[in-house]
């Protein structure tokens, strides 16, 4: 028997790429039974929305983990695979099909992530027309075993709705989260494997709009990390590698930074939740005062 899946977009300014998103799940092999999207207000959503599956919107908190969870209430329990994309990312025609199939062929795997082919987080981003080529550059998806992770993606990640239960994802991690995702699916390796798979694909733009600032996103790189050790989700190690790799990299461009990133504002950032960690401070919501 076929599994009920829906897909949650979270989003916040982009009303174009949601718009997007949607025309490009219409292309999917197999169709999502529902999309919710979850925006702080109907300024945040396309207008005159037509798919061949229900789209409904939700409205509430401002903040990634918020959204997420109003959406999540809203899906209640009628669907067993909850499908995470962020707005700027682009799945592959067969990608929802493959998330099925995954799920119904393994029962213990709790959360499935894909395989990102192009990740524009990581530099200036990409176009929606260059995410299409890229796609369509990759030919047909061989099967692929699943790679136990600690954690799954947020930009694309499937959950089996029965092993979610009351989980949430931690609304102190606030604005855009920063690993929040990281965070949520670690705390379900306790019910059931997390997977990467390479068969299931698509790309992440990295659309800059809608981003917090680059002061916000610096003490978060910080502050989360460590709040996150601390709440137990995230092991120490892998918590202060991701925390020193960005501090070192703020500090090492801040002199010729990228155009695409405010290395100078992250640094002050990094600096501020560094000199609140010394005084025992540990706020990831802080930011909101910054």
């Amino acid at each position: 028997m076929s599994k009920k899946l829906v897909v949650i977009v979270a989003t916040f300014g982009r009303t174009e790429q949601v718009a997007r998103l949607l025309a490009q799940l219409e292309r999917q092999t197999r169709l999502p039974d529902a999309v919710i999207i979850s925006a702080p207000d109907a300024n945040h959503v396309p207008s005159n929305i037509a798919c061949r599956f229900p789209v409904s919107s939700v409205f509430g908190k401002t903040g990634l983990p918020a959204q997420r969870n109003i959406a999540l209430d809203a899906a209640g329990d009628r669907f067993d695979i909850i499908t995470f994309f962020d707005d700027d990312f682009i799945p592959a025609d067969d990608y929802l099909d493959g998330v099925s199939r995954a799920f119904m062929q393994q029962p213990d795997w709790a959360v499935v992530t894909g395989n990102v082919l192009k990740d524009g987080a990581t530099t200036a981003g990409f176009t929606w027309e260059e995410g299409i080529q890229a796609l369509r550059e990759a030919g047909t998806a061989t099967e692929a075993r699943g790679v136990d992770q600690l954690s799954a993606y947020g930009c694309n990640m499937s959950i089996r709705a029965a092993f979610i239960g009351g989980l949430r994802f931690d609304e102190r991690l606030v604005l855009y989260g920063w690993q929040e995702d990281v965070d949520f699916t670690s705390r379900l390796r306790a019910r059931g494997r997390v997977v990467s798979l390479q068969s299931i694909r698509g790309v992440h733009l990295g659309v800059k709009s809608g981003r917090v600032s680059g002061v916000r996103f610096g003490y978060s790189q910080v502050a989360n990390p460590i709040y996150l050790i601390r709440k137990g989700s995230v092991p120490l190690p892998i918590g202060l590698k991701l925390m020193s790799k960005n501090l070192l990299a703020n500090l090492a461009r801040s002199l010729w930074p990228e155009s695409y990133i405010d290395r100078r504002g992250r640094l002050r950032g990094n600096l501020l939740a560094l000199s609140h960690v010394a005084r025992g401070r540990v706020e990831p919501e802080y930011v909101l005062e910054i």
